[in-house]
């Protein structure tokens, strides 16, 4: 039992023998503490628990947490694979008593596991405790059985817990282990205590007070334990090690680096394998667990880890990127106790690629150009400002590799210049806010973007986390707050809020904290990655430097998702049916519909519709996993990645795939849709649940518009359709199925009623019953020496005056026949027809130009036999008339 899987499920078995929950490790992005930068002791995921902000449905607990220390005050960088036990990323096993059991079952249970189940001498084993705590003294010589001489006394703040400037504290004990006088050191509180001899391999804290201002402590009513043992220093004792990198762990990673470069685990590189070995471990657990590399927050700190290991590759002689070709080994490792890294195996290969072919390039142009800029320099020159910060800004060449590569030679960098010339390009950057039109970004926006940074977004991985309030904005300036009833927006260090942008819309939700509470309406982008959230205090006063409990609407989220996925799906499918001009023109992922605006130059018939949403469906019900990684551009592209219209890209993108056929039958290796995407999406295409399209319409031309809707609103829209056809077969007294053809028997015989009716009113309105017309415009009369047939009628459409006309000349044999048709919102269509024996004598077109003058129309046209007119005015139905008899008598 001495590996370093074995260890950590004898650890955690253990612990729930003996009445504790396992916990599974929170994620190395701390959801509820935004003060730290990553999760660094196991107590983290239970510190709203330790302090009665939280309720568990347990009161006790074991973990083995995953820890990283690389970034602010817990930074053990430099000293990685110097040293024999720093490390960016550990594993910090405990055991935690929520008000249930203290001091003596806490030490009772780690003597017997150390004893009995680890079987560690106890003869290599001291204890320490607070200076003042005699009872933890007392309990150690009692259940122990250690002598005074090994219960040693230690005073200050080693020893002693606090969890900030006020709540909760306690005193802490903790076991050594002696490895033995081959080791130069002492026990702790001695002169020689900084030796290696004495190893701490457990840490208990007894949270037995409250920290109040003042200096004040008081009693916590329900004491409460917190243990932590480095799972890498138990190994190497239990494994008879001195040194962490001699772990069976760290022995398998090494040996893959050494088999990859030909370096000698034990040799003058020994250094550079352990760096690897270790910042391995951190890059891929972080990248796991959301973190991608960046120029800010986190995002930085995970950069720097991968190119201080990708740098030591070089060392080693690597020629080819060499950190993706070794995460078999760590999953083989780890992939069993952390499920997440399987998962993500893909993922953090692709990161780890990208960047370190990236830093090659990077190293070679800045070494290229700093050797040529400073071939003149001698050593206690000073290298200029200006081209360092145009190598950093151009190349992207950190300030801080140009000053390693120059300090061997003892030339040092103009700082003052570098920070100048950095000055010169934010003024540049505001200038091009101020000329884009938002006056809002420029005032305001901007100038906290550069003081703040850019917004730490957590929402790939989760839904709810914690923040602190870093700037309010009021009415386009800076508020120092914001009152019960005031609508403003909010600025947070870190956000699970997705800001609108790629279509998508921005996240609503709740922030709350103590006594405050705000209503988030809408998240947005400002400055480009500053996520501001709009919204209205609904109680209390918010004010800047408040943390808050940060929760989007989980189920308006999930639709989102769901509608976003399902846009990606039928754009693949729509390419499919259609062809591979489809090409992506705008898009509209909202939690109750998508929209989606393509290149297409017909309307989509109803089969090829069924086609596509038959076709995404299949991909639904594959219940395939969604997965994301980062790639370069260019590769994401080779690889068939499809990039969505108005989208900026940067050099890294992220790449999202969804279809398992496709894979599997080789025709992407990256799944049947990907696509460039920095939106949100379901872990799983089944989660869609279903797609209905619901239109297919033209917004422009040669872009057509599909619309669709997803999961429960799809379901509700089938719901709602099929209540409509049951509704129209009951008023049909027919069946579901014979709709249809009910239909279209009732339509043909509205078409036959209406035939029916209007040579009804044909013959009704030949045979002298005029509508409006008295005298001689009641039927034929004599004009112009000719017959002359004068009707002005209503109820016939205007497309069968011509036939009346004809009608009209058959039966009068040779003469004129002008009819106006009166239309029921007044207007007036009027058609006159010519006998061909006397198209010589009387022209129809001039005819009936003056009748339409006389409605009130212009022009008229036909043939010299037939021509038709309109005019607006139908009361002047007879004065049309009228006038084409006139024009007829002075012919």
């Amino acid at each position: 039992m001495s590996g370093v899987n074995e260890i950590r499920s004898k650890f955690l078995d253990f612990f729930a023998e003996n009445g504790h929950e396992i916990v599974p490790s929170s994620p190395l992005v701390p959801r509820n503490d935004p003060t730290l930068m990553f999760t660094n002791a196991g107590m983290v995921q239970f510190k709203n628990v330790f302090t009665g902000v939280e309720k568990r449905p347990y009161q006790r607990a074991t973990t083995s947490q995953k820890c990283v220390r690389a970034g602010g005050k817990h930074n053990d960088l430099d000293n990685v694979g110097y040293t024999a036990r720093h490390h960016t990323f550990f594993e910090m096993l405990g055991n935690f008593s929520f008000g249930d059991y203290f001091k003596d079952r806490a030490i009772e249970l780690a003597w017997n596991l150390v004893t009995k189940e680890f079987g560690l001498p106890k003869d290599k084993l001291t204890a320490t405790v607070y200076i003042d705590d005699d009872e933890a003294f007392n309990l150690w010589k009692k259940i122990a059985g250690l002598p005074e001489s090994r219960i040693i006394r230690i005073a200050g703040s080693d020893n002693f817990w606090q969890m900030g400037d006020t709540g909760p504290c306690g005193p802490c004990s903790e076991i050594f282990y002696d490895h033995g006088d081959k080791i130069w050191g002492g026990p702790p509180g001695s002169a020689e205590q900084d030796g290696d001899r004495f190893i701490e391999i457990w840490n208990l804290v007894f949270m037995q007070f409250e920290q109040l201002e003042g200096g004040v402590r008081n009693p916590l009513p329900k004491p409460s334990i917190d243990t932590g043992a480095g799972l890498e220093r138990v190994a190497a004792v239990l494994q008879g090690k001195h040194d962490n990198y001699d772990i069976d762990l760290f022995v398998a990673l090494i040996r893959a680096i050494s088999e990859l470069t030909g370096a000698d685990p034990q040799g003058e590189q020994k250094a550079s394998l352990r760096v690897i070995a270790d910042h391995l471990r951190a890059s891929s657990f972080l990248i796991s667990d959301g973190v991608l590399p960046s120029n800010e927050g986190r995002g930085y700190v995970l950069r720097r880890i991968m190119r201080r290991a990708m740098r030591h590759a070089q060392l080693l002689g690597a020629r080819e990127p060499l950190m993706h070709r070794l995460v078999w080994a760590l999953v083989r490792e780890m992939g069993q106790a952390y499920p997440e890294l399987v998962r993500a195996e893909k993922l953090i290969e692709e990161t780890l690629r990208l960047e370190e072919t990236r830093f090659r390039k990077t190293l070679e142009r800045g070494l290229s150009i700093l050797d040529e800029k400073s071939s003149g320099l001698k050593k206690g020159d000073m290298f200029d400002g200006d081209t360092a910060f145009t190598l950093y800004d151009t190349y992207g060449f950190p300030l801080d590799l140009t000053q390693d590569a120059l300090k061997s030679r003892g030339i040092s960098v103009d700082q003052a210049a570098f920070s100048d010339a950095m000055e010169r390009q934010r003024e540049k950057a505001r200038a091009s806010w101020s000329g884009s039109g938002d006056t809002a970004s420029e005032n305001v926006w901007f100038p906290l973007r550069e003081k703040l940074g850019a917004t730490e977004f957590l929402g790939y991985d989760t839904e709810s986390a914690e923040g602190v309030v870093t700037a309010l904005v009021r009415d386009g300036k800076d508020a120092d707050s914001l009152k019960s009833g005031e609508s403003g927006a909010i600025v947070l260090n870190q956000t699970p809020f997705y800001a609108e942008s790629g279509g998508q819309v921005g996240d609503t939700g709740v922030l709350s904290g103590e006594g405050v509470k705000f209503r988030v309406t809408d998240t947005q982008k400002k400055a480009g990655d500053l996520f501001v959230h709009i919204g209205t205090v609904e109680q209390g006063t918010l004010k800047v430097g408040t943390a808050l409990q940060l929760e989007v609407d989980h189920s308006r989220r999930s639709s989102i998702r769901a509608h976003h996925s399902a846009t990606h799906l039928l754009h693949e499918a729509l390419r499919q049916v259609l062809g591979d001009h489809i090409a992506q023109r705008g898009s509209l992922v909202a939690p109750d519909r998508l929209r989606f605006d393509f290149v297409h130059p017909k309307p989509i018939t109803a089969e090829e519709l069924a086609r596509i949403e038959d076709i995404a469906n299949e991909v639904v019900l594959e219940n395939d996993e969604v997965t994301t990684r980062l790639m370069a551009v260019d590769d994401a592209r080779e690889a068939g990645a499809r990039a969505l219209f108005g989208e900026k890209y940067g050099d890294e993108v992220r790449v999202v795939s969804m279809g398992k056929q496709a894979r599997e039958q080789g025709q992407n290796a990256l799944g049947w849709s990907v696509e460039l995407c920095g939106g949100t999406h379901v872990r799983r295409t089944g989660d869609i649940g279903l797609i209905s399209v619901t239109g297919e319409s033209a917004v422009a031309s040669g872009v057509r518009r599909i619309e669709a809707l997803t999961g429960r609103h799809a379901r509700k829209h089938a719901n709602d359709t099929m209540a409509l056809a049951k509704t129209a077969a009951f008023e049909l007294r027919t069946s579901i199925e014979d709709v249809p053809a009910r239909i279209a028997a009732l339509m043909e015989e509205r078409k036959k009623l209406e035939r029916d009716l209007s040579d009804a009113r044909k013959k009704l309105a030949m045979g002298g019953g005029a509508s409006g017309g008295n005298g001689a415009a009641g039927g034929v009369r004599e004009a112009g020496g000719v017959k002359f047939l004068a009707r002005a009628i209503e109820g016939v459409e205007t497309k069968d005056l011509k036939s009346l006309v004809d009608d009209g000349k058959k039966q009068i044999g040779s003469g004129v026949v002008a009819i106006v048709g009166v239309t029921e919102d007044g207007k007036a269509g009027i058609v006159v027809g010519v006998t061909a024996d006397l198209t010589a004598r009387f022209n129809a077109v001039e005819l009936v130009r003056k009748g339409s003058e006389a409605l009130g129309g212009k022009g008229g046209g036909g043939r010299p036999d037939m021509a038709q007119a309109g005019g607006p005015d139908g009361a002047k139905a007879n004065a049309a008339l009228s006038a084409i008899e006139q024009a007829m008598m002075g012919a």
